[in-house]
């Protein structure tokens, strides 16, 4: 079974550089954030080989939430070789998070 990434400033950059990841900025405090939780922890085990799955605390790190324009979490964005190509905002489903990795994916 997978487990999504814990990010910081130290790997932030160079995990998301090549392939496709999902990133999910949250905060222990947030009630929808925990929600959204074991969703992501179900799809790094899922996608293990195909999607970084990864998580960014938002009060840890907070230079990466400004510099991705986080306004409300949970954020989850989207990105493929470094670039972003989508964003969910708020608790949704598992199929929701499925839908957009397929799209990206391809």
């Amino acid at each position: 079974m997978g487990k999504a990434l814990e990010l910081d400033e130290s790997n932030f950059d160079s995990t998301i550089a090549q392939g496709v990841s999902m990133v999910d900025f949250w905060a222990p405090w947030c009630g929808p954030c925990r929600m959204v939780a074991p969703i992501v922890e179900e799809l790094a085990g899922e996608y293990a080989g195909k999607v970084n799955v990864c998580k960014v605390n938002t009060d840890e790190n907070q230079d990466i939430a400004v510099k991705y324009g986080i306004r409300s979490i949970p954020s989850i964005l989207f990105f493929k070789n470094g670039e972003q190509v989508d964003t969910i905002v708020g608790a949704v489903s598992k199929q929701n998070f499925e839908q957009k990795l397929k799209n990206i994916i391809g």
